[in-house]
């Protein structure tokens, strides 16, 4: 490991076969997805699974926390403290069910709305200040269905969203990595918001006919 700038990208989760693809799993998803990208290889630890990558000058810790949602923190604090990462070099990769899916939006501060894994990383490391990745799953639930909501999988109709999602966070990250936090976030936010994609296609299309 070379003596770099550390930087830690964390993909929210759930561990088990039965989480794999639920939608509360989607930070997990785009984390091992990022390290594939570059063949990188998973160490099982006691609260995490952990992956290294030496790209863009930078050390580049990946974390899939083992721990279960609630208490992600545990496996944020414990890789902060290994490798003495600050809090604003974290990415966390977070479900967003505000936003449909498709749409990605980098923030570097906040609140943790409501979010139980975004909860237990603020009070690990005590403060609200480090990034993250928020990744829409739209929010097709009535009231109490919102634990079943993000613990069903992404459906098959939803599937071209979900891939486009995925390879537009990793392109995210990457262009955040190579020129920094400020450039990254604008990048992010002004090129992955699908609501606009469709409007620009809306405009750019005929008009029918009116009979």
């Amino acid at each position: 490991m070379e003596n770099y700038e550390n930087y830690l990208i964390v993909g929210l989760g759930n561990p088990g076969e039965k989480y794999k693809f639920n939608r509360h799993n989607i930070g997990w998803m785009i984390a091992e997805q990022f390290a594939e990208k570059f063949n990188g290889k998973w160490q099982k630890e006691r609260k995490y699974f952990y992956s290294f990558l030496d790209k863009f000058n930078k050390n580049i810790h990946l974390c899939l926390p083992r721990t279960y949602m609630n208490l992600s923190g545990e496996a944020v604090l414990s890789l902060c403290t290994k490798f003495k990462i600050h809090p604003k070099n974290v990415i966390v990769i977070v479900d967003e069910y505000n936003f449909p899916t498709g749409k990605i939006h980098f923030r570097t501060s906040g609140s943790d709305g409501g979010h139980n894994g975004l909860t237990s990383i603020i009070e690990m490391l005590g403060t609200q200040e480090f990034g993250r990745l928020r990744c829409g799953i739209d929010r097709k639930f009535g009231p109490g269905e919102l634990v079943d909501y993000v613990l069903a999988d992404f459906p098959n109709s939803e599937y071209e969203a979900l891939e486009q999602m995925k390879k537009n966070s990793i392109e995210g990250l990457l262009y955040l990595l190579e020129n920094g936090v400020a450039k990254g976030m604008q990048f992010i936010n002004t090129n992955f918001n699908p609501k606009k994609e469709e409007k620009a296609q809306e405009e750019t299309s005929p008009k029918p006919e009116i009979i």
